[in-house]
């Protein structure tokens, strides 16, 4: 599952909503580890470095210049798309606009 969202510091988020917030975030991953079912994750950093095109053109950017931005990510083990929807369904930032996007790893042949 991928996390797509505004930056907390840009919504202006006061102290106490913040703690709150990630009390919401800490215990849906407690909810995941307790089932079996979280095999890893992380938050990212607001801080945007793109290098593109065949001229490999960097340009760094902060979370202020980009609509949304991908601010973490949870591989989880489960049956199908359908079972991570599921577990998709307590993810803390619905209210705030957030998105999660369920994408399957690829496992290549060797």
């Amino acid at each position: 599952m991928i996390f797509i969202g505004a930056d907390y510091a840009d919504l202006g988020l006061s102290p106490d909503e913040l703690q709150n917030r990630m009390g919401k975030w800490f215990a849906w991953g407690n909810k995941m580890e307790q089932a079996g079912i979280l095999r890893g994750g992380e938050a990212l950093t607001p801080q945007i470095r793109r290098i593109v095109g065949e001229n490999r053109t960097v340009t760094d950017l902060t979370s202020a210049e980009v609509k949304e931005i991908v601010g973490g990510y949870y591989t989880v083990e489960a049956k199908d798309f359908d079972a991570v929807q599921e577990i998709a369904r307590d993810f803390p930032d619905y209210d705030l606009g957030g998105t999660v996007e369920i994408r399957e790893i690829m496992v290549f042949d060797k």
